[in-house]
């Protein structure tokens, strides 16, 4: 896959790995403001899920067998957390810090190979190669915010937030599905000033209800790192306000947002 999506994963990762490649074992064990994770539990589930994504593309069959051992771990006391950290047991959080590097790379490497069309199996129905690669870059993004939070670091985002922004868009039907609703016949009008300047012209232009502002605060909204109320956003009409009290651009039953001032960059510049 020739695409743009690969290097904004490899370059996401990269910018993420600069802030906790030095890290030693007591850092990494610092909790974060994400449901009291620490880096190295965030680190240890993007490595898994990084693996997965090579998995399924490699793989089908092989990856069909991993996932049916989430869902069953689902339907057990501590659910996936429980099985994430089975996985994880035997690793120190330098190792799950190496582990997930590793798993960066082969992935990148995986999908930079890929046709983007090629249909691979996921939770929900299959997707496309350009899909899932882009379903990494969102978390790998999102799990990332908590780590700069947590130690005081603004990060400086480049325009690779367009596939996140694009997603959160995308996952509209899905986000009123997921919580047993009605899907509105008009996607919102979503304008969008990029990091770099440009502006991002998203959802259907013709809608009476909109979202406009920083492309970096409705991606922090849909990937559910902040709360409406805590960014500048401007949305107009009921439609509009009301996904963005329930927007989660990933897979899963429907999660609540953080609540408003709850996710913050701690200390800044400390």
């Amino acid at each position: 896959m020739s695409d743009d999506v690969v290097t904004a994963f490899r370059e996401e990762s990269d910018a993420l790995n600069a802030l906790v490649a030095d890290l030693d074992e007591a850092t990494l064990l610092t909790r974060t403001q994400f449901k009291d994770w620490t880096v190295a539990d965030l680190l240890g589930h993007l490595y898994i899920w990084n693996d997965a994504a090579a998995l399924t593309l490699t793989n089908g069959d092989a990856f069909t067998a991993f996932f049916s051992n989430v869902v069953a771990a689902m339907h057990e006391p501590g659910g996936l957390r429980a099985f994430e950290r089975g996985l994880l047991a035997e690793k120190s959080a330098t190792s799950i810090l190496d582990a997930w590097q590793q798993s960066v790379a082969a992935t990148a490497n995986v999908y930079a190979n890929a046709d983007p069309k090629t249909r691979v199996r996921w939770g929900g129905p299959d997707m496309s190669a350009r899909s899932c690669i882009s379903a990494r870059l969102m978390e790998t993004w999102a799990h990332g915010q908590a780590v700069f939070d947590s130690f005081g670091v603004a990060r400086t985002d480049t325009d690779r937030i367009y596939s996140i922004a694009v997603l959160g868009v995308n996952t509209f039907a899905f986000n009123h599905r997921v919580n047993g609703l009605d899907v509105p016949d008009v996607v919102p009008r979503v304008t969008l000033a990029a990091p770099s300047g440009a502006q991002w012209d998203l959802g259907n232009p013709e809608s009476d209800a909109s979202v406009t502002g920083s492309a970096t605060e409705f991606c922090q909204v849909v990937t559910q790192t902040r709360n409406i109320a805590d960014t500048d956003l401007a949305v107009t009409g009921d439609t509009a306000e009301h996904w963005m009290r329930i927007a989660q651009c990933f897979a899963g039953p429907p999660t609540p947002p953080p609540a408003a001032g709850t996710r913050f960059l701690q200390n800044p510049g400390a």
